[in-house]
């Protein structure tokens, strides 16, 4: 293009081409954006049909933990208690039906269910075993689960 000369008011290098550069660019990135948010808006709908999905998943296991957990956390107390009166029917000489009926009392104040005749007792002068088991049924919305348990204690005396 002979004899093409830029405008005397835009000639490279002067401030004014500078900025009708960055205009130009500027423009270039409107496009951009416009296209990459009509992109975007399709995938938002997944984004978020994702975050409903985690969180229905996330409250469904804190549902199950508060199901489950308080069912281990009897069964943990029944065990330390009848390791406990295991040891102080030995040191005390309970009879089958004081063990058993001391035991059946935390059975009933931890809300497990079992009968005081599940409660298996065997007590001579030199040892004391005590058993037990349970089953705890539980229902969650979409399944019924039954956690069997037995916890046991057995305690030899010294002399």
């Amino acid at each position: 293009m002979k004899g093409y000369r830029a405008s005397p008011f835009c000639t490279v290098g002067t401030p004014r081409h500078k900025r009708l550069w960055e205009m130009n660019l500027l423009h270039l990135a409107g496009i951009r954006d416009r296209r990459d948010s009509a992109h975007g808006r399709s995938e938002r709908g997944a984004g978020k049909f994702k975050a409903v999905l985690v969180i229905a998943v996330i409250a469904l296991v804190i549902y199950s933990a508060v199901k489950i957990i308080p069912a281990y956390f009897s069964d943990y107390q029944l065990s330390d208690k009848m390791q406990e009166q295991a040891r102080y029917a030995v040191v005390n000489r309970y009879t089958e039906e004081q063990i058993r009926d001391n035991i059946f009392k935390v059975v009933q104040d931890l809300d497990i269910p079992a009968k005081r005749e599940d409660i298996k007792v065997t007590a001579s002068n030199s040892i004391v075993k005590v058993s037990l088991a349970y089953t705890v049924p539980v229902d969650l919305f979409f399944y019924h689960l039954d956690l069997k348990f037995s916890p046991s204690s057995e305690n030899k005396a010294l002399f």
